[in-house]
């Protein structure tokens, strides 16, 4: 088992508000995990604490095997990979040498990068099709471009479990797809997977296991058939989401109901 998560709770010190309770699941090699919820309710504060990024307010995080608060962000990093919403470029490094820092936790304090170590960010670039902007500054590619970049560092870092908040946020409909079909392909050659998505339907394709996350912070874990229920999904959107079998597609899908003509403000009102 990559993680245990056991009754953990989050307060964010300033504010004094709790966003995460008695949160528990695992994560096990080869495993997809997609946690839904909507905004504010604290999926990106889970995977930070998990990250090791946050300190829980309560309760523990087993990273294989050993108590997360006492490992160094090195040992976390070895078995941890983290692809944020976000990242703001403080220096235009190439595609490549961004890349090349996943193999940090890897190589020593006073070591320089090795020629395989080069080679391992190549392949992920290419696992990634953005191998042609290997020389590119990373400060001149597009958002969607800059997070295909921040996945292709994760996967360099050859972690355990690899922790996506949002992957596909900045992506067009094609690389969602592709993404989602790379996040497949990493629980088949063993990864432990972990995604936040407002979307649904990214979950169902994707299988494997699901959360959500309610506006109290408290999670509900398990199946993915099993937790993602248009009751729960009308809950947590307040809106109309219906989940069908397209017999085409050999899949349920989630699908809104029609757009109906009416006053915005009733519609600004629920947001």
């Amino acid at each position: 088992m990559i993680y245990q998560v056991n009754d953990v709770d989050y307060t964010y010190p300033v504010s004094n508000q709790q966003v995460l309770r008695g949160v528990s699941l695992s994560l096990a090699e080869g495993e997809i995990l997609s946690i839904l919820g909507p905004n504010g309710a604290g999926k990106s504060t889970l995977l930070n604490c998990m990250a090791g990024l946050l300190k829980p307010s309560g309760g523990r995080i087993m990273l294989s095997g050993s108590e997360l608060s006492s490992l160094s962000p090195r040992e976390i990093a070895r078995d941890v990979g983290y692809v944020p919403q976000s990242h703001t470029p403080s220096f235009s490094y190439t595609v490549l040498h961004f890349a090349m820092m996943g193999r940090a936790p890897h190589v020593g304090a006073l070591q320089k990068p090795r020629e395989e170590d080069e080679e391992t960010a190549m392949e992920s670039l290419r696992l990634l099709s953005i191998d042609h902007m290997a020389e590119r500054p990373y400060t001149e590619i597009s958002g969607g471009e800059r997070q295909l970049a921040i996945i292709a560092r994760a996967l360099t870092q050859q972690p355990k479990a690899i922790l996506f908040d949002e992957p596909t946020a900045h992506l067009d409909y094609g690389n969602q797809h592709r993404i989602l079909q790379l996040i497949r392909t990493l629980a088949a050659r063993g990864y432990g997977v972990i995604i936040t998505t407002h979307n649904p339907d990214h979950a169902l394709l994707l299988g494997g296991k699901a959360a959500v996350l309610d506006r109290g912070g408290e999670l509900v874990y398990g199946e993915c058939t099993e937790i993602i229920t248009e009751g729960r999904l009308r809950e947590i959107y307040k809106t109309d989401l219906r989940l069908l079998n397209i017999e085409e597609l050999k899949r349920v899908a989630c699908l809104p109901m029609n757009l109906t003509e009416g006053d915005c403000g009733d519609a600004m009102r629920l947001l």
